[in-house]
Formats: structure tokens, C-alpha cells, sequence
């Protein structure tokens, strides 16, 4: 039987007020009507039962002595869309240990279109449509993505401590084959970096025959510092 307006409203409702406290999206009334729960979620926040964290973020309060709880930062960024915030830009470098600095506003990546600033912070950088692969990725490996993307320019060691800092990163566990894998998704300068990088730590040639594949034969590729690569002009690096 199909759910009425009505009845989808008052479903909601009632999941809601049922719970008690805690954060409520668009996504945890999946199979209901889209406008029908935008509505209705619109609506319990207009009438004081649900406040509004974010754009299709709600959280529901509950009375403590002191008043209305309020929402958490901390929970906030358990929410399933922070889980998908992957370290970008001078943030990468430190963890990877290229830099010893701490951006004073932290740097993201991710694959959503756009995160609420209620979670990342009115501070933060955040650069949104990376490649779908991006998910399946550790923080490390997508910090290595983010800094090859970049030539290590933000990398405050030597350029010679820099390329020794890159090949030990793919022998502490970052895993060579994962990032192949997914190269596909990546600019071609990253798929090149990765072919002299694998090269130069003796990968299967099955691995690396599939990177060349991929590149134009005619082209070539700025690799920055990472230019001293033992293979790099093998690998059309400049």
C-alpha cells in the first residue's frame, strides 16, 4: 500500500520523538519521499522539536537540568559523512612526515560534493569531489595521493630526504598495488610517479605495465621535486 503524505510525516515523527536524543539526516528515512521527509524534518525544527545543525542535519535534544543538551562536536564527527574526511594538503605532509608544521586551519579531502562546516570547522579547507576510490582508502594512502597530486611541494625536507621519505612511506605499509588500483581515478602525473616509484622498488612488472598503459606515450609530466626519481625520465618526468 502506497504511504501517504501523512502517514510518512507521522512515521517520522514518531521514529524521532521514539529515539530520543541524538543526530537525524535525510538518509536514515531511505525508501520514504524525499520532499516528504525534507518537509517533515524541516518542520519538527521550525516547531522547536529538532534543531538544525548543517544542511540535512538535525539533532534532537533532550531536557537536562541545566536546560537543552546541545549538539557534540565530538559525536558530530562520528557521523558516517566525517568518516569520509581523509587528510589533504599540509595536514598529508605532517602525517606522512614530510613536515614537521600544523596548518593552524586543518586541511581535508574528500569525495562528497560538499561537507557541513558544523563538522570540518568554519576554518578548515576541505577539497570535495576526489574520486570515488578515495573511500576505500586509509588516511595514509590517500595522504600519499594527495601529496604526489601536489609534486611534494609543501615537503620541508631536501630533495634527495624527500624522495628517501617517499620510498620509505611505500615499504612502512602503504601498499603499492592498492594505490595502482585505483590509479585509474588519478591525474596522469600521479600514474607516472607511481610507475618510476614502483620501478625504482623493483614492483611486479604486471603492476607497472598497467601504469604505462594508461600513459600518452607523447606526453610529459612536471614531477617537481620528485624529478630525482631514478626512473623518472623513463617515465616521461620532467
Amino acid at each position: 500500500m502506497k504511504t501517504s503524505p501523512i502517514n510518512t510525516a507521522l512515521y517520522i515523527h514518531q521514529q524521532i520523538l521514539g529515539q530520543g536524543e541524538g543526530y537525524w539526516r535525510h538518509s536514515d528515512f531511505t525508501g520514504l519521499p524525499p520532499a516528504a521527509v525534507s518537509k517533515t524534518l524541516s518542520r519538527m525544527a521550525k516547531e522547536g522539536e529538532l534543531e538544525r545543525v548543517s544542511k540535512g542535519l538535525y539533532y534532537r535534544p533532550r531536557q537536562t537540568r541545566f536546560g537543552r543538551s546541545r549538539p557534540s562536536q565530538s559525536e558530530i564527527q562520528k557521523l558516517p559523512v566525517a568518516q569520509t574526511l581523509q587528510p589533504a594538503g599540509l595536514s598529508a605532509a605532517n602525517l606522512l612526515g614530510f613536515t614537521t608544521q600544523n596548518s593552524i586551519q586543518s586541511e581535508f579531502a574528500t569525495s562528497a560534493n560538499s561537507v557541513p562546516r558544523t563538522i570540518i570547522g568554519s576554518r578548515a579547507k576541505v577539497h570535495t569531489r576526489r574520486p570515488e576510490t578515495w573511500k576505500h582508502l586509509s588516511n595514509t594512502e590517500a595522504a600519499l595521493l594527495d601529496l604526489l597530486r601536489s609534486r611534494a611541494k609543501l615537503s620541508e625536507l631536501s630533495q634527495s630526504q624527500t624522495k628517501q621519505r617517499l620510498l620509505e612511506c611505500f615499504s612502512e605499509g602503504v601498499s603499492f598495488e592498492r594505490l595502482v588500483a585505483v590509479a585509474d581515478a588519478e591525474p596522469p602525473r600521479v600514474r607516472a610517479m607511481l610507475g618510476a616509484i614502483g620501478q625504482e622498488l623493483g614492483k611486479s612488472c604486471q603492476y607497472l605495465q598497467k601504469l604505462r598503459q594508461s600513459l600518452n606515450p607523447l606526453s610529459k609530466f612536471d614531477f617537481g621535486i620528485l624529478r630525482n626519481l631514478r626512473y623518472a625520465e623513463d617515465w616521461q618526468g620532467k
